[in-house]
């Protein structure tokens, strides 16, 4: 494999997720490749309580924003690693399939993910977020694990490299 040129990091604002940028930043600087951080808004989203159907347009549009914020600060945070960073959001019901689909579509050579995250992704033993990128990537995947040890602030994460 050659040296990555874009790496697709998936961010969904969770620890896990974040442990999993900052390795894919690390990668990116030592190898002068560019960093694609991308979040994917659910297409249907369950409305809170408080929101009326008849707002559900601005409540969407006010998470897309959220996310375009959080997105250009953690862009913002890694310019010390002096990593060429930008940012996409997507929108989808099916996470997974959304992130292989932005992989392709920017032609990344490399995808790092947590293997759990806050949006469901701890549902599961294996994650099935992380599990779909693994299966249907067609660039390396690089899974990172967290275990409860690193949930609770220590660095106890283990490696996984997939590849299909």
């Amino acid at each position: 494999m050659l040296p990555p040129k874009l790496i697709l990091a998936p961010v969904d604002f969770s620890d896990p997720s974040h442990q999993a940028m900052n390795v894919a930043a690390d990668m990116a600087a030592r190898f002068g490749a560019e960093l694609l951080l991308v979040h994917v808004v659910p297409a249907i989203q369950d409305l809170p309580a408080d929101v009326s159907i008849l707002k559900e347009r601005s409540y969407d549009e006010g998470l897309t924003a959220d996310a375009a914020k959080h997105l250009s600060d953690l862009a913002a945070s890694l310019a010390p690693k002096n990593v060429k960073v930008r940012t996409e959001i997507g929108t989808a019901n099916d996470v997974g399939m959304e992130l292989v689909r932005s992989a392709e579509h920017n032609n990344a050579d490399m995808v790092v993910i947590a293997t759990h995250g806050m949006t469901g992704w701890r549902k599961f033993a294996f994650g099935s977020v992380a599990e779909i990128v693994v299966k249907q990537a067609t660039c390396p995947v690089l899974l990172l694990r967290a275990n409860p040890a690193a949930h609770a602030g220590s660095d106890g994460r283990s490696a996984s490299v997939a590849s299909s």
